[in-house]
């Protein structure tokens, strides 16, 4: 909590220093602020954007509009938020891992969100995860992957997000595997898929894996991180199982590049806020994903790291980008 009061102090102080820059961070927001979700109502990105949009209320003291607008793995939203006027009241809730995958995902990227957008606070770390429908026999990635080399190119799994479309295509190349990858608009596109046998296996993010776990559809195999994270103990890396990868996600608040820092400060301080308390520790947990609090130097940083990696990843993963 001293980190907070600490970055609350530096933000008060830099906005007096600043004069008329300081005295408009100190009115922000002058107006309703606005979440953007680049996934569809009700889906893993979606749950996330609404926690935070429903505990970052009473800190705005504003309202919170949250706008989904899904479409081309995220891009419509990050070219709208790229261009949207940087005042802080446009606010991008999203994987800044699956943004950084998506510069090299496209030939032509319609935004160089390296320069287009700044990282103003963290959330979470979290995996994806190589999951298998209830009705099918399999309890470990070892069972699948002999059954997909029985069946070749017949085998099937799913896709709907960069970091599972990497992830599968890492793991289809270090296991030797002729499986087929159907991409999906959603993840729970796939489900009736998966429940008629149509689909082998899936690559899911950890919020919609987790909700269908609970609700018994699916089982949980296995992480992409490196490591295990808190919140999942018990569920084994793909690097363990001898298929290396580090594809590590995190959510982010993000707004235009130009957005002012005392206005950047703010919103790092009032997201730490939220990131530090046990409720959200249970939120992000009950995902399988652990909280994650850095200052906007070390998370832009990290995001711009993450972009350099993704093109290595995209290259060892044989995708071909699209447009």
């Amino acid at each position: 909590m001293r980190w907070i009061a600490d970055r609350l102090a530096a933000a008060a102080v830099l906005a007096v220093s600043l004069g008329p820059a300081g005295s408009h961070a100190q009115q922000y927001p002058t107006q309703d602020v606005h979440f953007i979700c680049a996934f569809p109502a009700g889906s893993g990105a979606d749950v996330i954007v609404r926690y935070f949009a429903e505990k970052m209320r009473p800190l705005l003291n504003r309202t919170v509009i949250v706008e989904n607008k899904p479409g081309a793995i995220g891009n419509i939203a990050t070219e709208y938020v790229a261009r949207s006027k940087p005042d802080g009241h446009t606010i991008y809730i999203h994987g800044a891992s699956a943004l950084a995958a998506n510069m090299h995902m496209f030939k032509h990227p319609s935004v160089d969100a390296g320069t287009a957008i700044q990282v103003a606070a963290t959330i979470n770390k979290q995996p994806t995860m190589f999951v298998v429908h209830v009705s099918k026999p399999w309890t470990s990635v070892a069972q699948v992957t002999a059954y997909a080399k029985d069946r070749k190119e017949k085998a099937t799994y799913a896709t709907s997000n960069p970091v599972g479309k990497t992830m599968g295509a890492i793991y289809k190349q270090q296991a030797g595997l002729q499986a087929v990858e159907v991409n999906y608009r959603t993840a729970s596109d796939s489900l009736n898929d998966m429940a008629s046998g149509t689909i082998d296996y899936a690559l899911f993010d950890n919020v919609f894996a987790t909700a269908q776990a609970r609700e018994g559809r699916i089982r949980i195999l296995a992480v992409s991180t490196a490591q295990r994270l808190g919140a999942n103990p018990d569920f084994p890396t793909m690097t363990e199982l001898g298929y290396p990868m580090n594809l590590m996600g995190w959510f982010a608040a993000m707004v235009p590049a130009a957005t002012p820092r005392p206005i950047v400060d703010q919103l790092n301080a009032w997201f730490g806020q939220i990131v530090a308390t046990d409720e959200t520790r249970m939120f992000l947990n009950r995902i399988a994903s652990d909280p994650f609090i850095s200052t906007p130097e070390a998370a832009q940083a990290l995001f711009l790291q993450q972009i350099k990696d993704w093109g290595e990843y995209v290259r060892l993963a044989n995708i071909e980008p699209q447009g």
